[in-house]
């Protein structure tokens, strides 16, 4: 019974909508039943610019979007991702907001939004699936969404005052839509 199951589980197959693609995997080839979601994205499929921290959900720094959600990526098994949408920082534009917002953010008393870089991922997705509920965030708003994640460097000022930014960069950007201009 038991060689049943293990077979059951080989030719599992789990279809995963990833950066906007639609792909299939086999459990027992592809990955295991037992792979993190971050260790088959980042280890396995090359996303890389998702960072494994702590691997125990504390960081953050392995956020992505599952169905426009931030979720910490570590604290989930790849299978559990059948037929969810994944968003990976590799997935969003370059000149998304928040992006744009995070490279350009250095006001003096707040600093910059990053400096090793490696927490930034996370904190940009996380700032992302914040925005994506909440267009029009308080500060207040940004420290509870982004409480899930740890910046080594200290960095945590100029990390909310770049997710406010962006709230205003998507606040013109609809305006302009709104008005017909580019």
């Amino acid at each position: 019974m038991a060689d049943r199951s293990k077979e059951k589980i080989a030719t599992e197959r789990i279809t995963v909508r990833i950066n906007g693609e639609w792909r299939e995997f086999t459990v027992g080839h592809d990955l295991e039943p037992s792979t993190t979601l971050s260790e088959f994205l980042r280890g396995r499929l090359g996303f890389t610019g998702l960072k494994i921290g702590c691997d125990e959900g504390a960081c953050g720094s392995c956020t992505i979007l599952m169905d426009g959600k931030a979720v910490l990526s570590c604290m989930l098994l790849a299978v559990e991702a059948n037929g969810h949408d994944l968003l990976t920082i590799e997935g969003l534009p370059v000149d998304d907001p928040v992006i744009e917002a995070f490279a350009e953010q250095c006001e003096p008393g707040h600093g910059t939004a990053l400096q090793c870089g490696f927490c930034t991922p996370g904190f940009v997705m996380a700032a992302r699936a914040l925005l994506n509920d909440n267009p029009s965030p308080s500060l207040n708003d940004v420290k509870e969404a982004l409480s899930g994640n740890i910046c080594r460097c200290g960095c945590y000022a100029g990390i909310a005052m770049a997710v406010l930014h962006a709230s205003e960069k998507i606040a013109a950007g609809a305006v302009r839509q709104s008005a017909g201009l580019r």
